[in-house]
């Protein structure tokens, strides 16, 4: 499946009235497994795309911090956000700052938005709809054409300049805008 076929994908769950997870597990479960398995692969890759320290500096901020865990639902919640603002973020993470979801969040200190673990699953989800078995997915997606993903870079290789997160100021210089939303005009 290439970027353009993954991203109508998304687009037309979108316009479903079920929650987007819900929708896409719906469509996926309706293709031949290899479809399935073909999704994540792209989605993996959109996924890895974004695994970087800019990346994850932003979804401190908005997160109130984040883990490896956590990091791995705000890149999958990059995603479903559609490719409009997955564009966005991945040339310019701090162009989420305008995102309305983000500022409201901001506003209200809700710490969760874009964060979506559900997204995670729809591939492995919709392949047990498919075939009945829990296990199969990941027994395909094993042996499934350069399956592996990137996204544990050794060392933090290839994730651009890593830096403080916890340093108030170094997040301001990196992230001016999302870090005016959530620390305040002030200096430290």
């Amino acid at each position: 499946m290439d970027t353009e076929a993954f991203w109508r994908v998304l687009d037309a769950a979108k316009d479903s009235d079920k929650p987007l997870d819900v929708a896409i597990v719906d469509h996926l479960s309706a293709l031949p497994a290899e479809e399935i398995l073909a999704f994540e692969h792209r989605f993996s890759r959109l996924r890895d795309a974004v695994y970087r320290w800019d990346v994850w500096a932003a979804a401190y901020l908005i997160g109130g911090g984040c883990s490896d865990d956590r990091f791995s639902d705000f890149t999958a919640g990059l995603v479903a956000l559609g490719r409009e603002w997955y564009e966005q973020a991945a040339a310019c993470p701090d162009a989420l700052a305008e995102h309305p979801a983000v500022r409201t969040a901001a506003a209200t200190g809700k710490q969760d938005i874009i964060f979506d673990e559900d997204f995670n699953f729809v591939s492995s989800t919709a392949y047990k709809r498919l075939t009945g078995d829990s296990d199969a997915f990941w027994e395909a997606w094993g042996g499934y054409t350069d399956a592996r993903s990137t996204t544990e870079k050794e060392g933090g290789e290839g994730m651009g300049e890593s830096f403080d997160f916890g340093d108030a100021q170094q997040m301001r210089q990196h992230l001016p805008r999302l870090a005016a939303l959530h620390l305040g005009s002030g200096p430290g």
